[in-house]
């Protein structure tokens, strides 16, 4: 039963590998290819992609320039930067549009009666 056992282990660390590769891939390579790893050790890396291969993936720190490559198996996360607005930036946006329409649609009636203003918003 124990060899069952590492097997089954085996194949689940095969397949964490492998989605760790496939989400590196996705982001691709260059100073566009923005990324922040997780690593199983605790430590954080920020920079870009400047390599990848089948085994490992180099981050290259914008700031300071310096690189290091990781193994996938190394990596215990793996997530895009600056992949456009946050999911709380959208839900304001949509907030202060749906407050301009609603003030509008009550404003715009108690400031215009029937047309017989020229100037302001009607």
């Amino acid at each position: 039963m124990r060899k069952g056992h590492v097997l089954a282990q085996t194949a689940s660390d095969t397949q964490a590998v492998e989605t760790m590769r496939t989400k590196v891939q996705k982001i691709g390579v260059g100073p566009n290819a923005r990324i922040e790893v997780n690593l199983w050790d605790k430590t954080q890396l920020k920079g870009y992609v400047s390599a990848a291969d089948q085994e490992s993936f180099t981050v290259t720190d914008r700031k300071t320039g310096s690189t290091r490559t990781v193994s996938y198996a190394d990596a215990s996360g793996v997530k895009k930067l600056g992949g456009g607005l946050s999911s709380k930036t959208w839900i304001i946006l949509g907030a202060a549009v749906v407050g301009t329409i609603v003030t509008w649609v009550i404003v715009k009636p108690a400031l215009c009666d029937g047309g017989a203003q020229t100037r302001g918003p009607c």
